[in-house]
């Protein structure tokens, strides 16, 4: 028991100064600049919902964020992806302390949206895709799977906030190692919430829409 308990300590001891470095690294490369809606982004616990089209999405969302809304806020991911090896567990739960959930149906143990939801609870904020896949293709925004729905449903007084990555995605290209070092932004937009009987197209339609609103191809610019 000794051991186990000095082990837990030494991964505590280690994870910071290794999110330290991620954010250092990210930051690094890539230049990243926030751009933050005029009313700032809640301080109290919220969703943060991103396009996805890398695996770094949630770092670089994670590394803008003022040092004391991130250290509550936890990306959601695959637990069969961040517990597939004991350095990448040790990535997944101790340095980002991501809230893992079992995307396989038949495999789950636990309601995804129930672990969620307590997170939230607990005074976390979280960082989820809705598209639930990185996005491979040449749409904007793949659509958006019922999750998010079911959580604002069952959290319906969290604020959602639209988060839109740019350029990550020309950092590391699929199937490229080395990062290419491109300057990205982060884009945050005005805070939503779910609407009293609110029907689930209409609410993703409109969290969708709210997404796509802070897209530079939407604004005339180019990505």
């Amino acid at each position: 028991m000794g051991r186990i308990g000095g082990t837990s300590l030494l991964r505590k001891m280690l994870a910071t100064p290794v999110a330290t470095a991620i954010v250092l690294f990210a930051r690094a490369i890539t230049a990243v600049r926030a751009i933050w809606p005029s009313q700032g982004v809640p301080s109290e616990p919220c969703i943060y919902f991103a396009n996805h089209s890398s695996h770094g999405d949630f770092i670089l969302v994670w590394a803008v964020l003022p040092p004391r809304l991130r250290q509550s806020a936890r990306p959601v991911a695959g637990a069969e992806y961040w517990l597939k090896s004991p350095i990448s567990r040790f990535i997944g739960r101790d340095v980002f302390d991501a809230v893992l959930i079992e995307r396989e149906r038949d495999r789950r143990t636990s309601d995804p949206i129930e672990i969620m939801a307590s997170a939230l609870d607990a005074g976390s904020s979280l960082i989820l895709f809705p598209e639930g896949t990185r996005n491979q293709t040449d749409a904007s925004l793949l659509p958006f799977k019922s999750g998010v729905f079911h959580l604002a449903s069952a959290r319906p007084n969290v604020r959602l906030v639209p988060v839109w990555i740019n350029n990550l995605n020309r950092v590391m290209p699929k199937g490229e190692i080395v990062p290419i070092p491109l300057i990205c932004t982060v884009t945050f937009g005005e805070p939503m919430q779910m609407h009293m009987g609110e029907d689930k197209q209409v609410f993703l339609d409109r969290a969708r829409t709210a997404l796509l609103d802070l897209s530079p191809k939407q604004a005339g610019g180019s990505e």
